[in-house]
């Protein structure tokens, strides 16, 4: 004996309140908030750059699940309402070959999105890529089998006429030490093989090529770093053994917080003898009241031990 239809309605009810109840405590359960949600799993970046990159990615899945939406509907109406009932040709869905307004429709429409796709993707590549003539701070990147050297060339030279630079080494995470608020510029260069400059942060990666001019590389960016933080570094690109140890740190300081970093970097420290490093220019701001902040070494990743004899197999 079949189930009475009436019975059959109450069942679909339950499983529908079910269903939906099942969907509000799985939104809930994840503790997101309604920008989290936005970002449709984007990682929160930094810079501007990344906001308008964060932008185009929200409204292209928006757009993505619209279109998912109405090709779903399509497909559970011809299966609710088209299905084939009986074996005679009356019983046949309506056919739609040679319909050419239908076929013009699915062609135009189709090409009418991704044209749209690509205006906004072009626009917010322009905008991510755009270079100002005069940033305010410039930084020469150097990469090197297995590190990364930052330079200052447009900051005053230290009181020994040098040029204010970090060099990371292997018991040393180097520090690129920027300031919030302030365009940004940086040259990319690398001495030996192709690295790759990633900061996660900018939701941004850039190769970092051996002579960028003779491989036609756009070996220059642009940013402003929208808040004061720590972010790690790494090389994005396999170059060799020690590639996956190749990290560096950003520390992104106020501006009076980097003009008075710049000014420690100038000055020669009584008892080397050289121009204070990184660390040593850090530990003053620390003491004059920068905090965790400026701490002096990284608090993002720490060095790789390249004594082989500490290590044991793990198989």
């Amino acid at each position: 004996m079949g189930v009475p239809e009436r019975t059959r309605g109450k069942r679909r009810g339950k499983s529908a309140k079910v269903a939906a109840l099942a969907g509000l405590v799985a939104v809930t359960a994840t503790g997101c908030s309604g920008e989290e949600i936005l970002r449709f799993g984007w990682p929160e970046g930094v810079t501007p750059e990344a906001d308008h990159m964060r932008t185009l990615w929200t409204w292209s899945v928006v757009a993505a699940l619209i279109v998912g939406v109405i090709v779903w509907g399509l497909i559970f109406w011809s299966i609710a309402f088209h299905r084939k009932k009986k074996d005679t040709v009356e019983a046949l869905p309506r056919q739609f070959q040679y319909n050419v307004p239908l076929e013009l429709f699915c062609v135009v429409v189709p090409v009418v999105m991704v044209c749209v796709l690509f205006f906004f993707t072009a626009t917010t590549e322009s905008k991510v890529l755009a270079k100002e003539p005069d940033p305010e701070v410039t930084v020469d990147v150097i990469a090197f089998q297995w590190n990364w050297e930052f330079a200052y060339p447009e900051e005053p030279e230290t009181e020994n006429g040098q040029r204010v630079s970090t060099v990371g080494s292997s018991t040393e995470i180097p520090l690129l030490v920027l300031p919030t608020d302030r365009k940004i510029q940086y040259n990319l260069r690398s001495t030996d093989v192709i690295h790759s400059f990633w900061v996660p942060e900018f939701n941004f990666k850039r190769d970092v090529m051996p002579f960028p001019e003779k491989n036609n590389q756009d070996n220059v960016f642009q940013n402003t770093i929208d808040r004061e933080g720590a972010f790690v570094g790494r090389c994005a690109e396999l170059c060799g053994t020690y590639h996956a140890m190749m990290n560096f740190e950003v520390r992104a300081l106020s501006p009076d917080k980097y003009d008075r970093y710049i000014e420690l970097r100038t000055q020669v420290n009584e008892q080397s003898g050289q121009p204070n490093t990184a660390a040593e220019a850090l530990s003053v701001l620390q003491d004059e009241g920068c905090g965790e902040l400026c701490s002096p070494t990284a608090t993002t990743t720490e060095p790789f031990n390249t004594d082989r004899t500490l290590r044991t197999a793990t198989g």
